[in-house]
């Protein structure tokens, strides 16, 4: 394959993006092994070391086929953010480079991906008095402040979303700039430094419908061991983030007897569905034309793809 000189004389880094249970894991783990791959996470709840089965981490076993990075490296009591998981991926894909392996970021959290290519939004640290008096707020005074303080964030976000509401007020208010200005100055992406090889997986609809339901009825039978010991744990916040990973919330009311298992398996596979709605909605708009989109399901059809893009 003839590589233009500017993009050959780049270290390469394949990039397999998605919704949920559309075969990610899969294609890394088979382009690893037959290109001698790093896989790197991108999923924001894989990240955590409590929940393997519920997230969907890769099993021990496939760990050990080749080289994990940034898999459940992180205790659950901690809040992990894009920033961080960008600094570790940088390292992780350096690493790889290093070894004279392929770095091969896989997951499905968009924040993540877009962080690490396109930089991050050079937000100060905000007083934590604010912090505290922003988030204390419900949700609909804290849009109202919103509107005020920053009428462009307030009317592109839903009066609903507690996190994106309260992040743009609490900028704006510590910093006294609105967060969509300082977005508009991204450092530090590797965008430029790379030769970025993206293959986004949109299947059928309703083939991802089936493998959510069959995987998710597979994950809570599988998963309630791990569940029990992390909600058992004292030391969580309240709002760590590892407690608003998919299926735990119906996992949690199984093990308390509030449902039963047909109810909880039913509950939990339409969060996942939603999830992977947002997902799909997202991958199919936001990322750049020339990350390949495919409905493609077939693994070796997918390899051949990357085989096209990569300069290997």
């Amino acid at each position: 394959m003839d590589i233009p000189a500017k993009i050959s004389e780049r270290p390469s880094v394949a990039l397999i993006a998605g919704p949920t249970a559309s075969g990610k894991s899969a294609l890394a783990l088979a382009l690893a092994e037959k290109h001698r791959g790093t896989v790197i996470n991108a999923d924001s709840m894989q990240v955590y070391a409590d929940l393997r089965v519920l997230t969907a981490r890769p099993t021990v076993a496939e760990e050990r086929r080749v080289p994990h990075r940034l898999f459940g490296h992180v205790d659950g009591a901690e809040a992990y953010s894009a920033a961080r998981w960008a600094a570790d991926a940088r390292a992780a894909i350096a690493e790889a480079h290093q070894e004279n392996r392929l770095p091969i970021l896989v997951g499905g959290t968009g924040l993540y991906l877009r962080t690490l290519i396109d930089g991050i939004a050079p937000v100060p640290e905000i007083d934590p008095e604010v912090r505290r008096a922003v988030r204390a707020m419900p949700v609909a005074e804290a849009h109202v402040a919103l509107a005020d303080a920053d009428p462009e964030a307030a009317a592109r976000l839903n009066p609903s979303d507690t996190t994106r509401v309260a992040r743009a007020l609490e900028v704006v208010r510590s910093t006294g700039t609105p967060l969509a200005d300082w977005q508009s100055r991204r450092l530090g992406g590797i965008g430029e430094d790379v030769a970025l090889a993206a293959l986004i997986l949109l299947p059928d609809r309703d083939w991802l419908g089936e493998r959510i339901e069959r995987r998710f009825g597979e994950m809570l039978e599988a998963g309630r061991e791990e569940a029990a010991a992390l909600l058992a744990r004292t030391d969580i916040p309240a709002d760590a983030p590892l407690l608003r990973a998919i299926g735990l919330p119906e996992t949690r009311a199984l093990l308390a007897g509030e449902t039963g298992l047909a109810e909880a398996q039913a509950a939990g596979t339409l969060a996942t569905r939603q999830y992977a709605k947002r997902q799909y909605t997202w991958f199919r708009r936001q990322p750049p034309p020339d990350w390949q989109r495919t409905a493609e399901t077939e693994k070796n059809s997918l390899m051949s793809i990357f085989e096209t893009k990569l300069p290997i």
